[in-house]
């Protein structure tokens, strides 16, 4: 396997810059995700690494090798599409053994290797048949073998499991990550769905018009996320932002005046700072110490849990409650926000103030 180092590496087309420039190192044997909103540039830089774009300028390193002017083909790099670019006259063995046969690999060598990567994806009793024959997940299955039977020291996913339903998406996940530790194999891995990257990475980086906002495990960018963006890209439902300022008690108050919580400390008055809670910190009180006055405009049942969706001061809070919660839309509600929960970003420049403390 290998690592891949990017340095400075920028992507333009035309007068349009696509990625201004970017710094980025995956570890051997690591399984990375980049995430971030569609048009962010995640997928051309995944196919830049690839190949299939040239880089503007910068490099780009596979292992010790600069592979700027590297055809892909030279690269031992495997991709794994969204849409499976599968051949539709070739049966899954086909598909299969297809790049091992441009090799010339011997007939016997390619029999075994098949069939090896057939029974790790379950695929053994389906080699026979057409993709038109195959589900929507065992055609990604057959993609991901034909990937793997070249033992490339590089895998590429371009957003595999767009074209799946929920259900399949969640078994693909696990097989996925399975396949990425038995093979101890290089993975980085282009997502639009940041539970996917929550779920399936060692590290992930989020990505923000063609720049890194932030990179790290999935548990630092939740509880320490270094910016507005983070903040409200990771998590579902999406962190809860309420704007207001600081008072001369240290307080911070909303626009109408509402106390929302004790200011950090530290914070002159009258400085403008965005809270945030995360839906399931966010606590429903009785009135009292702590307890603002809100009212409910929707309560979404999912199960374990109940969103319940709220009008406080203006700002629209999700609580995330463990349970049933027996109320209605136009039901007053108190909410409490913990103090050791809370988030604090600057209103101007949208960086967190613990990463600014940093």
């Amino acid at each position: 396997m290998a690592s891949v180092s990017m340095r400075s590496a920028r992507k333009a087309f035309g007068t349009v810059e696509v990625i201004p420039s970017i710094d980025l190192d995956v570890a051997d044997r690591e399984f990375v995700t980049l995430v971030g909103p569609s048009g962010c540039g995640k997928s051309t830089l995944l196919r830049m690494i690839a190949g299939l774009e040239s880089v503007t300028a910068g490099d780009i390193y596979i292992g010790d090798e600069r592979v700027n002017d590297v055809p892909p083909m030279r690269r031992d790099v495997a991709m794994v599409f969204q849409n499976y670019a599968l051949y539709p006259h070739m049966t899954a063995d086909g598909n299969m053994s297809f790049g091992l046969r441009i090799r010339r690999m011997v007939a016997d060598r390619i029999r075994t290797t098949v069939d090896d990567a057939a029974r790790m994806l379950n695929l053994s009793s389906l080699l026979q048949r057409l993709p038109s024959q195959l589900s929507g997940g065992q055609r990604q299955r057959v993609a991901m073998g034909r990937a793997m039977v070249r033992k490339p020291r590089l895998f590429l996913f371009d957003e595999p499991l767009s074209n799946l339903d929920a259900k399949l998406r969640v078994q693909m996940r696990i097989e996925i990550k399975s396949l990425h530790r038995r093979l101890g194999s290089t993975s980085i891995y282009v997502t639009h769905d940041q539970i996917e990257a929550m779920t399936m990475a060692d590290r992930i980086v989020i990505m923000n018009a063609g720049r890194i906002e932030q990179q790290g495990t999935p548990e630092e960018l939740y509880d320490r996320p270094a910016n507005l963006f983070v903040a409200g890209f990771i998590g579902s439902p999406a962190m809860n932002l309420l704007r207001g300022r600081v008072d001369p008690g240290n307080r911070f108050v909303l626009d109408d005046g509402t106390v929302a919580a004790a200011a950090p400390p530290g914070v002159e008055a009258g400085r403008e700072l965005i809270l945030g809670v995360r839906p399931e910190h966010v606590g429903l009180a009785e009135t009292g110490v702590g307890a603002i006055a809100g009212s409910v405009i929707e309560i979404e049942p999912t199960g374990a849990d109940t969103h319940v969706i709220s009008r406080i001061a203006g700002h629209q809070v999700t609580a995330s409650i463990r349970g049933r919660v027996r109320t209605a839309p136009g039901s007053a509600i108190q909410v409490r926000f913990p103090a050791d929960t809370l988030h604090w970003f600057d209103a101007q420049s949208g960086v967190s103030l613990e990463r600014r403390a940093g």
